[in-house]
């Protein structure tokens, strides 16, 4: 049994000596409860495979492919492939509640996903810092044992979580929001799951 630290931060003010303490607990592999502009997530290094595994267990894995987050597109370029319209797709609706789907580079352990690498900038500001200040991307799957309702709050977070991982940050409750848009761009772009930003905006932000 892990001893789980439960820290409160400020969403609006958050203390950066505070969040810089948890970006390198994430770098080092441990395992982070950290919210986002549409739920709780639940982070790791996500080129860290021992940590990719420990997560994956964690959360009664499926096996399902996960997605991470990135502080810019310069991080991104290590992992996956960027292409004019992903580039338009970022200027555009990142940060935000955008997840895109493009092929993934040797950087990314098969764990992680085996075909391709989906990726999002995330607006809420102590996501982004933690991705920023860890200098990795983090594992952006939702706080939530596979099969439950994800977490919008740090007591839901708690007891999905309390002496399995690290550290729960608890940043108060979240407004309850649609999930990301995913877009799969590695050929043409197809919408894998609608969420507050529709195929009609995004075929728009790429035209010609």
């Amino acid at each position: 049994m892990v001893e789980t630290k439960i820290i409160k931060i400020d969403p609006k003010n958050p203390d950066r000596k505070i969040v810089w303490y948890i970006a390198k607990v994430i770098g080092n592999g441990g395992i982070v409860v950290y919210p986002t502009e549409t739920s709780y997530g639940i982070g790791t290094n996500a080129a860290n495979v021992a940590a990719v595994k420990r997560l994956r267990t964690i959360r009664k894995p499926s096996g399902k492919p996960i997605s991470i987050i990135v502080s810019d597109i310069g991080m991104m370029e290590k992992y996956g492939a960027i292409t004019r319209e992903i580039e338009l797709l970022v200027k555009k609706f990142m940060p935000g509640p955008l997840t895109i789907i493009t092929k993934k580079k040797k950087t990314v352990p098969n764990i992680l996903n085996k075909k391709e690498i989906a990726f999002r900038i995330p607006s809420h500001p102590i996501a982004v810092m933690l991705a920023e200040y860890a200098g990795v991307p983090i594992t952006a799957a939702s706080a939530n044992p596979e099969g439950m309702s994800p977490a919008f709050d740090a007591k839901t977070a708690i007891k999905y979580f309390d002496g399995k991982i690290d550290i729960i940050i608890d940043a108060g409750s979240l407004k309850k929001r649609k999930p990301s848009t995913m877009i799969d761009m590695k050929v043409k772009p197809k919408i894998v799951r609608k969420g507050e930003i529709t195929f009609k905006k995004i075929k728009d932000a790429i035209k010609p």
